[in-house]
């Protein structure tokens, strides 16, 4: 399996955070601190790339979305493969965080 890696783009207000390979301890730390780097507005982190997620990068997602949400921001999640998000069905954090289809879905909170 590969070493994560992820892609930041911004459109207007929203940036959105594309992450490929494994999202584990290892990689937990590189997304905690791209997503501290991110400034206002809405971001969406897409899953789709990802081969494997295991607690670690949970833990480093809802953090995340706590810190963000916090803040007056929005967050939300693009659902990625069926191993990854067992994650979230297993800890019932699909139930507790904002999944999109689409990143353009997402606009900025009012």
């Amino acid at each position: 399996m590969a070493p994560l890696s992820l892609d930041i783009t911004h459109a207007g207000e929203r940036a959105v955070v594309a992450l490929a390979g494994e999202l584990d301890l290892a990689g937990a730390a590189t997304l905690e601190h791209a997503l501290d780097e991110l400034d206002g507005g809405a971001v969406v982190v897409d899953l789709r790339g990802l081969e494997f997620m295991d607690s670690s990068g949970l833990r480093a997602i809802a953090l995340a979305a706590q810190r963000l949400r916090a803040a007056g921001r929005r967050f939300a999640l693009v659902p990625g493969a069926e191993q990854v998000m067992r994650v979230f069905d297993i800890t019932r954090m699909r139930e507790r965080l904002e999944f999109v289809a689409d990143p353009a879905e997402v606009k900025p909170a009012p």
